[in-house]
């Protein structure tokens, strides 16, 4: 445990990305999600996409992004889905049907989620721990706390998209705790080091991929970066023609919670702020000034 913590922290401090192997995870539920992702999107109408477009819920954007239509200020190449906890049958929550314009679909991304769920005390338990705090300071504060599963269906790039050299998704940070990216199939994620190169990330089949969000980087006093990280065209000229699927699983905290920095990091750079207004604030550079909630 105490090696893990070491290593998994010192990635997390170095460059903000690990990966995980040995997880325990399923990897039938990686496979069948993939499948799952490109079924959902492909047997939709665009007039069922377009009657779920992303609205705030809370401090999240849930819903519907169109290709071109992740925010306000990115074009990328992919559309995109987000669901909240609250669009899942956890709590038997009466409304689940609302979120879903397909809701076969929801028992079996519940299972990708709930397959992954008991990762998420121990990765912050062990970050925690390489920061010499209790391991268990933030169990509860865990404890059914919301979260963010976005699929994404990259459509296959056309020659005047390839020519244009944009990004199937630009360079981003990740507004959350940390997020849970089962390994993609086909390659293309990227991140940003401290000297400025893009660097290539290779995952191998039915590993993890790991990134500290906005609001550990926050609760750390900027100890652990949230690091920009971009997905590009694959290499390989035969895969440029493949529809890339991935669905990372974002880790939030409850949207009246705290953050605040953590004791023993130095003097505070930040002052203590609401989840939601900190949330809002940060993803209203994506979603316009009006997203902003104020305390």
């Amino acid at each position: 445990r105490a090696t893990f913590a070491a290593r998994l922290g010192t990635a997390m401090e170095e460059i903000g990305f690990a990966v995980l192997t040995g997880h325990g995870v399923d990897p039938e539920l990686f496979t069948r999600a993939h499948g799952d992702v490109r079924r959902f999107f492909e047997s939709l109408p665009m007039e069922s996409k377009l009657a779920h477009r992303a609205a705030r819920h809370g401090s999240v954007s849930q819903g519907y992004f169109p290709v071109a239509g992740t925010s306000d200020i990115h074009p990328d190449l992919v559309e995109g889905w987000v669901f909240c906890r609250r669009a899942f049958g956890f709590e038997g929550d009466a409304h689940v049907p609302d979120f879903w314009p397909a809701p076969e679909f929801e028992a079996r991304f519940r299972e990708l989620v709930a397959g992954q769920w008991p990762l998420v005390q121990p990765i912050m338990g062990a970050i925690l721990a390489h920061l010499g705090l209790d391991e268990h300071l933030f169990d509860a504060r865990l404890e059914g706390t919301n979260f963010g599963l976005r699929l994404n269906y990259y459509p296959t790039l056309s020659p005047e998209e390839l020519a244009s050299g944009a990004g199937r998704l630009l360079g981003h940070e990740d507004v959350d705790l940390f997020t849970l990216l089962p390994a993609p199939e086909v390659e293309g994620l990227q991140a940003l080091a401290r000297d400025g190169r893009w660097v290539r990330l290779h995952a191998p089949p039915n590993s993890i991929v790991l990134n500290t969000g906005d609001y550990l980087q926050r609760l750390t006093n900027d100890r652990l970066p949230s690091t920009t990280h971009r997905v590009s065209p694959p290499r390989d000229p035969a895969l440029r023609g493949t529809v890339r699927t991935s669905f990372p699983l974002a880790i939030y905290l409850g949207e009246d919670e705290l953050l605040e920095v953590l004791p023993g990091l130095g003097e505070p750079r930040y002052e203590p702020i609401r989840v939601l207004t900190f949330h809002t604030r940060t993803t209203a550079k994506f979603y316009g000034d009006d997203y902003a909630v104020e305390a």
